[in-house]
């Protein structure tokens, strides 16, 4: 079963992020999603891995039904990933699910966001 993510909020007095992330899970990893996250992965190893972004049941863009989206990340790389809209990604449960190729030497941290209004 996925391991879900804490999530850390950006503010102005920055985010530490190699000490917020996180060893991947294996399983995958998941988190309650309100469509104002984003996901930093770091791939330490020596080869590309592929993340996963899972699309809800009933995801529909542009009239179809789309298959899950991939990024590859590649050895040594830090992406950032999101937002993720929830009427798109989320599952029956509110939740943003994500699988890795691999583990081995990636750490995610999952970066929460509040536009100024």
């Amino acid at each position: 079963m996925a391991t879900a993510l804490t999530k850390t909020t950006i503010s102005r007095a920055g985010v530490d992020l190699a000490a917020t992330a996180t060893a991947a899970d294996a399983t995958g990893n998941n988190w309650t999603n309100t469509g104002g996250e984003i996901l930093f992965l770091k791939n330490g190893g020596g080869s590309s891995i592929t993340l996963t972004l899972a699309f809800g049941p009933g995801a529909v863009v542009d009239g179809q039904t789309p298959t899950n989206k991939t990024v590859t990340v590649a050895a040594g790389k830090e992406f950032l990933v999101g937002p993720f809209p929830v009427s798109i990604y989320n599952d029956t449960t509110n939740l943003m699910n994500v699988t890795y190729s691999g583990v081995t030497t990636v750490t995610v941290a999952l970066l929460s966001y509040t536009p100024n209004t």
